[in-house]
């Protein structure tokens, strides 16, 4: 009897000395009192959205990488002075080539130096000498060349195609300097812009998904982490200054893209056919708005001088305006046709773009007014600038 009273008492003593040193494992003791912390005892569950967004940062990742560009400049004051710009490009293949934008390895000027150096840092922190392959300044995109690098993960390109608004949309690349960053966020719209040099880039996808720079020349990305489009620019808000970002990115379509590198390795350089315009689209609702004659077309912004649009007699616009607070063009002529075929958007005259070369001639048809007309147009080469 009394040997099972002393097993008991042993027993409850044990009890209470386990509970003293592991019921409360987090709880600290301080000068102040004890801090009572709840800690979870299970791993983390993710919802189905977070789970696709891990998912496509995990197979994005590897074929995203940091591209540093160092040039010299002669400055009066301090002789010889270094330029060093930052961004971001994606792995096209395994033999090491390289998609980024051409301000990114330019630093920001019109021309390439000759004396730039080009590395890219590989997201497994390696780093290799580029060797820049070819440019376009007017779409703003260059291909590098790395060599000796191993187990390259090529990016997966998609179609921007059949993209829609409301579409979410990842970007990764190295905003400041932060390696391996993603951002999310939608495509906001799809409208022709101005790009570096003033030449129109078609069907740009505008998103709110936070890009900054060092981004400029990273991937964006569908929900299968596909890459549609090159981030590039980003909009600021003149009220504010330059360096105040209006919270809107924009990105090259990457249709655009597999045209111009199809034109790297056909001829050595972009030869893009392009008819010289900037413009928008025009749905039904618009259309009534402004009252024009046809429910869907694409309202010509501004002729580029000397462009084969001007040369052929198109009319742009005249008329300020502003349509969700960006300033448009209202007066010229609505494209609703090329060679018999509907147009309604950017995308339909880079489709037909695509389907010709520099020097060839298509049939336009358009309204002015309200008169309804045809001419044709002897396509030019993108970038090209009068005499």
């Amino acid at each position: 009897m009394i040997f099972r009273r002393i097993v008991l008492v042993l027993v409850l003593v044990g009890g209470f000395w386990y509970l003293i040193n592991h019921s409360r494992p987090v709880n600290q003791a301080l000068p102040g009192g004890t801090m009572h912390l709840t800690e979870a005892h299970a791993a983390p569950e993710y919802d189905a959205e977070e789970l696709s967004n891990i998912s496509v940062y995990k197979k994005a990742l590897p074929s995203v990488v940091n591209i540093t560009a160092t040039s010299v400049a002669y400055n009066f004051f301090y002789g010889v002075v270094p330029q060093q710009g930052q961004g971001s490009g994606f792995i096209l293949n395994k033999e090491g080539q390289i998609l980024t934008n051409y301000h990114v390895i330019s630093n920001g000027d019109q021309r390439l130096a000759r004396n730039t150096e080009v590395e890219v840092t590989t997201s497994d922190k390696h780093h290799y000498k580029a060797n820049v392959m070819a440019t376009d300044r007017h779409h703003d995109l260059a291909l590098l060349q790395i060599k000796g690098a191993q187990n390259l993960v090529p990016a997966v390109l998609a179609s921007s195609h059949d993209l829609a608004v409301g579409q979410k949309v990842y970007a990764i690349g190295n905003p400041f300097g932060l390696n391996g960053t993603m951002t999310t966020g939608s495509i906001s719209a799809l409208r022709s812009i101005h790009g570096p040099t003033g030449d129109p880039i078609e069907n740009a996808i505008q998103t709110d998904a936070a890009i900054n720079p060092g981004n400029s020349g990273g991937p964006l990305l569908n929900s299968r982490g596909e890459v549609i489009g090159i981030t590039s620019l980003i909009a600021t808000n003149p009220n504010q200054g330059v360096d105040q970002s209006a919270g809107i990115g924009f990105a090259i379509p990457i249709d655009t893209a597999k045209a111009v590198l199809g034109d790297f390795q056909r001829y050595g350089r972009v030869r893009r056919p392009a008819l010289g315009i900037s413009s928008i689209p025009i749905g039904p609702d618009l259309a009534s708005q402004m009252g024009l004659p046809a429910q869907a077309g694409v309202l010509i912004q501004q002729v580029l001088p000397g462009g084969p649009a001007e040369r052929a007699g198109l009319h742009g616009g005249n008329q300020t305006a502003y349509l969700d607070n960006q300033q448009i063009y209202l007066g010229g002529d609505l494209i609703v046709g090329i060679d018999g075929q509907e147009v309604s958007s950017g995308q339909d005259i880079a489709e037909a773009m695509d389907k010709h070369q520099v020097g060839d001639t298509i049939t336009i048809t358009f309204f002015r007014g309200r008169r309804k007309l045809t001419v044709k147009v002897t396509l030019g080469e993108a970038g090209e600038r009068s005499a």
